[in-house]
């Protein structure tokens, strides 16, 4: 079988479908006879841009609460990479918070 890790991120809720259709035609969300396979549930992300950041949403120096959707999706080693690029490039946040666990497989 091959190796297959599960990407995490949040996002804004509006730009939400826009990253999702991103990273699975880059290869996410693959599952047997399945494509574009995702979770999601809704959040609220909270932070603070500092001196020097650009923020795409809110401003510097003051916290920002925005509606955000926590997305699941799996892929293989081999798209890995390319489907982290693909997040990044149709995210609309400065810095992206995100997670890559690797999987067994059973």
């Amino acid at each position: 079988m091959k190796n297959k890790y599960k990407l995490v991120f949040t996002v804004p809720v509006e730009n939400a479908d826009a990253v999702r259709q991103a990273i699975g035609k880059a290869g996410a969300g693959r599952i047997g006879n399945y494509s574009f396979c995702s979770f999601s549930v809704k959040g609220t992300g909270r932070f603070k841009p500092e001196q020097g950041a650009n923020p795409t949403i809110g401003e510097v120096g003051k916290t920002k609460e925005v509606e955000e959707e926590r997305v699941e999706v799996t892929c293989d080693a081999e798209t890995l990479d390319t489907v982290i690029s693909a997040m990044k490039k149709a995210h609309p946040y400065e810095e992206i918070a995100y997670d890559v666990y690797s999987l067994e497989n059973k």
